[in-house]
């Protein structure tokens, strides 16, 4: 029979899981409570991790608590193993004869453990996972009611760890649609190659093959990525992005892989890099064509033999992840020209999906514009406006280098120069207006109106250029396709 002592600190208990759905936080506190409570100089929860048969440590408390996080070991090791296997606790107060004990974290931590409790952590009839409670502060070690109350703390870490998984899943179907709305604005459209990309990301996105996402800066590769990745079966697992041309070769490596303690300079803690923070779900390479010699070597290994090694470390790490990666470079190009490996682009090509850049989306131009045009509104809580048929064109002839990205700030911009009223010419900027046509010296320009100002312009540009478009776009400012959509507009001939 528990006493009153232990009833208030199992209610107290109770009252920390309760209070919070985050999965670290909720068994940071058991961990902490445990201890407090049985007067021990430490104490740890451990999950199991059957993908991969371990136990991994995923909180704390104790001198020691900090290196123990996300450390992991065999789930048939040690007292923690045999608890795990046989789902029954145990209280062993003299370690060191107990056949069972594994000293291999003491070993490593120079920590010496004499005593302690475990028990499983059960969920509908089964085990995922273990708390333990090490060194009873007392000479006479830990009791048989010590051990029941660390029972009542497992079946409250277990409750707490179910519902907080459970948040986090709803998060990420929460997340997952939101996501679905945010990747509309750059697949809403109706041309076929739209329509090709959406057929192969539902066509890939069920499998576990490596895609290479290719495409201008602005096209939405991310969130392709991130949409193949919610539409997976490792949706439930993490997705990690990486830039791999934001970061000097050796910072992007300890990124990529994570570093041992003493690995380098400043390392005073080990640190799990990103394929594995992505384990069990996916990986987003951007930017693969920026990687160095070095680090393509260290790549390949991981596409061929899934495993990688920590910076500074010896021990082979098995990489559980899907590879999805992105470039805006021409990879064959710099494979002919010996600047990336031809093994690693072939191991990266498995399933490419090339993104269309705006300007050859034309015709969903207007569809974007109105679509961004809602979404401003809604997130900025302004009115909702409408655009001039002459803006419009405009928009609809711009060559968009930053693709729609590109159209997003624009139209962002645009809404709130209006102040509420119709979006006009006015409201863009001039690389889309041509603006700096205006300013140039033509005859008789008092006497003109706006548009046969800029048509005569256009016209003495184009004579004392001979009608070579390109130097005259050079002379005015102005991009070629912006002048021919002008010689269009205003039927100048030759």
């Amino acid at each position: 029979m528990l006493d009153n002592i232990a009833t208030t600190a199992l209610l107290e208990a109770t009252k920390m899981i309760t209070a919070s759905l985050d999965l670290k936080t909720t068994l940071q506190a058991v961990a902490c409570q445990a201890a407090r409570v049985m007067q021990a100089e430490a104490s740890s929860v451990l999950l199991v991790d059957p993908r991969k048969n371990k136990l991994v440590f995923k909180a704390a408390f104790g001198q020691l608590a900090d290196a123990l996080i996300d450390q992991e070991f065999d789930s048939n090791l040690g007292i923690a193993g045999k608890v795990a296997a046989d789902a029954r606790a145990c209280l062993i107060n003299n370690c060191g004869d107990d056949a069972s004990f594994f000293d291999g974290f003491d070993a490593k931590l120079r920590f010496h453990t004499r005593n302690m409790i475990c028990s499983p952590m059960i969920y509908q009839g089964r085990v995922i996972g273990v708390i333990e409670v090490l060194n009873a502060k007392s000479p006479d070690g830990f009791t048989d009611n010590e051990l029941e109350l660390l029972n009542g703390f497992a079946n409250l870490a277990a409750i707490g760890t179910v519902n907080a998984e459970r948040y986090e899943g709803l998060k990420r179907q929460n997340q997952g649609l939101r996501l679905a709305d945010t990747i509309s604005e750059n697949i809403i459209g109706s041309k076929n190659s739209l329509k090709e990309v959406m057929n192969l990301i539902a066509k890939v996105a069920h499998t576990g093959a490596t895609v290479l996402l290719l495409g201008e800066t602005g096209t939405g590769k991310e969130l392709v990525a991130r949409t193949i990745h919610q539409q997976s079966p490792r949706a439930e697992f993490p997705f990690v992005a990486i830039n791999c041309g934001a970061l000097p070769e050796t910072l992007l490596e300890s990124e990529l892989f994570g570093y041992e303690k003493g690995a380098f300079t400043g390392a005073a803690n080990q640190k799990l890099g990103r394929f594995e923070l992505a384990e069990g779900g996916t990986i987003f390479l951007d930017e693969v064509g920026e990687l160095t010699p070095a680090i393509q070597v260290k790549l390949l290994r991981v596409l061929q033999e899934r495993e990688f090694v920590r910076v500074g470390g010896v021990k082979t790490i098995a990489a559980d992840v899907r590879i999805i990666a992105a470039t805006n470079r021409d990879l064959r190009q710099m494979m002919q020209n010996n600047t990336f490996r031809e093994d690693l682009y072939y191991r990266l090509n498995v399933f490419p999906i090339a993104l269309p850049p705006l300007r050859d989306r034309r015709d969903d131009i207007p569809e974007l514009v109105h679509h961004q045009i809602r979404k401003v509104a809604l997130d900025l809580k302004v009115p909702l406006v409408d655009i001039a048929d002459s803006a419009m064109e405009l928009l609809t002839q711009y060559q968009w280098p930053g693709n729609v990205r590109e159209l997003q700030n624009v139209i962002e911009r645009a809404v709130l120069l209006c102040g509420g009223k119709q979006i006009s010419i006015e409201h863009l900027p001039k690389e889309i207006t041509g603006q700096s046509l205006i300013s140039l010296p033509t005859p008789q320009t008092s006497t003109l109106s706006l548009p046969d100002h800029e048509k005569m312009v256009i016209l003495h540009s184009l004579q004392k250029n001979n009608w070579n478009q390109s130097q005259t776009a050079r002379d005015l400012g102005i991009s070629r396709d912006h002048l021919r959509y002008r010689i269009k507009k205003y039927n100048l001939k030759k």
